[in-house]
């Protein structure tokens, strides 16, 4: 594409927006919103985040979703460069971490091709703020010593390699975008002799509409039918599964909605 050379400097920052609770973005990242004068956001941002941006900033929806491609990668990048360059900078609002399966290096790759710079503001990966907020513990001393994040789909559309090696190890393993592929992994874990795994399913995490069911590789498949659960949902698969504490999921919603009423 042919760049229009208008602003001399222009920038992209790129703004890792958390795992969905619009509480969850940092700081920093709202200062980068309040200067905004374009916002690209994806599907998955919390649109109460866009009321931090001035009036007149220019937002546009460039999400993807499973099934509902509004934006294609490459129409992403090229928007990133049209408006740095017409505007002089533009804010790329991302869900959870920018660098976490967020596509963050290749925008940045793409931009600095047309000669812009860039900033990168990171966030909350849900895979490592949503069990946290149920209370498992990714790594706990005499549990396990090690926890992998892996993709549930891949650009050809499976599952990561890498899963199959997680699997076998006694990390936790997280999924992200792992949903519907529960029965392939569910079978997996069953054919290794691990049947009896923990495993958690969490849609929407940190948001109201939040669901969560656990249970174990034998039975997972049925309680998150029962649920309702779809997408968009993480896995977490591991013995800390067992460690967590409904008491202390229930204290965090509680506590976000008296922060709430207080503001």
């Amino acid at each position: 594409m042919q760049a229009i050379n208008l602003f001399q400097n222009p920038l992209l920052t790129l703004v890792g927006a958390g795992p969905g609770d619009p509480e969850l973005i940092t700081l920093k990242g709202v200062k980068a919103l309040s200067s905004a004068k374009v916002v690209l956001y994806d599907a998955l941002v919390h649109t109460d985040l866009l009321e931090h941006a001035p009036e007149n900033c220019v937002k546009i929806l460039v999400g993807k979703r499973s099934g509902k491609h509004s934006f294609k990668q490459s129409e992403i990048n090229e928007l990133i460069v049209k408006y740095a360059y017409e505007f002089g900078s533009v804010v790329r609002l991302k869900g959870g971490d920018p660098f976490v399966f967020g596509r963050g290096s290749e925008e940045i790759e793409y931009a600095e091709k047309f000669g812009i710079a860039s900033i990168v503001i990171p966030g909350l990966s849900c895979s490592t703020s949503l069990p946290g907020l149920q209370g498992m513990p990714l790594t706990k001393r005499g549990v396990n010593e090690s926890f992998w994040v892996v993709t549930g789909t891949t650009e050809k559309g499976g599952i990561s390699p890498d899963f199959y090696l997680a699997a076998q190890s006694s990390a936790t393993v997280v999924v992200l975008m792992g949903r519907n592929k529960l029965h392939v992994i569910t079978e997996f874990y069953k054919s290794i002799g691990k049947d009896k795994m923990p495993i958690a399913v969490i849609h929407n995490g940190s948001l109201k509409s939040e669901k969560t069911a656990i249970g174990s590789m034998n039975n997972i498949e049925s309680l998150s039918k029962e649920k309702n659960i779809g997408t968009p949902s993480i896995l977490v698969i591991g013995e800390v599964v067992k460690e967590r504490t409904a008491t202390l999921s229930i204290a965090n919603n509680i506590i976000q909605q008296s922060f709430k009423t207080l503001i």
